[in-house]
């Protein structure tokens, strides 16, 4: 009788991914050999010209370890390290071929693991209560909710298609301001002389972003300039005039730093690592030659 086919083995242990083994080689798990042939101290294996560190098998080790109940054998190990040898061998053919340099998918990965390294390495060290303190001073109106308004808007179209061709909007804005400053009910106003409003402003507080979105950045300002409960003059504004009101305001709202500090400290750790890359692609720059082509930003060009 036949030998039942030997088990493969977990899937996990079939492919660790040639994607992964680039951008371990972008940021140094994986280093040139030395002169010697003896295997380094701190390495697992050498592959041609490379070597796979010891750290880096211990870490894909305990990740596999990580998903298993039992103990991990010396069989298993060293199945471990064998698709690390077997991955370290594609990616130097990969290399080889150019892969890195016209595969998308591959430039991708190797972008975003040496990004992480950069980002990594920038927070290594937890920043001080003093630092993280004196980002939230600096950064006060970054953490502060700005303030809202409640506001409503009269809208009088200019186009000729509108609903009273017979009168000009600037007359009927006129003559509803007039109106409204007498005192009569704004819904009784805009029923006979304005223009229905496609996107009119909700009721309720809202913030100065979100009624820019509803009329415009024009009309947004006459509002920010208003006092609370005055109307505006009217203002020409895309395809017709408005008239604006503040109904309520609120203002800005600055918390205390105890309350936000989970959020300053993650926006430092941010900001900290786009600073360590930013510096980092700088000196890349005096490192590499690089030539722009200007045409491509004229006019025509």
């Amino acid at each position: 009788m036949p030998r039942a086919a030997r088990s493969p083995g977990p899937p996990w242990l079939l492919f660790l991914g040639a994607a992964t083994g680039l951008a371990l080689a972008a940021f140094g798990l994986l280093e040139t050999r030395s002169d010697s042939q003896a295997l380094a101290a701190n390495a697992a294996a050498r592959v041609g010209e490379r070597t796979i560190r010891r750290i880096a098998y211990e870490r894909v080790l305990a990740g596999v370890e990580g998903d298993r109940r039992n103990p991990i054998d010396e069989a298993t190990r060293r199945r471990v390290l064998a698709r690390m040898i077997d991955e370290e061998l594609l990616v130097q053919r990969a290399l080889e071929l150019g892969l890195a340099a016209i595969d998308r998918r591959v430039r991708g990965e190797l972008t975003s693991g040496l990004i992480d390294s950069i980002v990594s390495e920038a927070d290594a060290e937890p920043a001080s209560e003093n630092e993280v303190a004196r980002h939230f001073e600096e950064n006060v109106n970054f953490f502060s909710r700005p303030g809202r308004l409640h506001a409503e808007t009269l809208f009088f179209s200019t186009r000729s298609d509108g609903r009273r061709p017979d009168a000009s909007a600037k007359k009927r804005a006129s003559e509803a301001l007039t109106r409204l400053r007498q005192g009569d009910e704004t819904s009784q106003v805009e029923a006979s002389l304005g223009d229905v409003q496609i996107s009119p402003i909700p009721a309720g507080m809202l913030p100065a972003t979100k009624i820019r979105d509803y009329v415009g950045p024009i009309v947004l300002r006459a509002l920010e300039d208003l006092e609370t409960g005055s109307w505006s003059n009217p203002i020409a504004s895309g395809s017709g005039i408005y008239l604006a009101r503040v109904v309520d305001r609120e203002a800005r709202i600055v918390p205390v730093f105890k309350e936000v500090e989970g959020l300053v400290r993650q926006d430092l750790r941010r900001r900290r690592g786009d600073e360590a890359l930013r510096r980092y692609l700088d000196e890349l720059r005096t490192q590499k030659s690089v030539v722009i082509d200007e045409t491509l930003f004229r006019d025509g060009g």
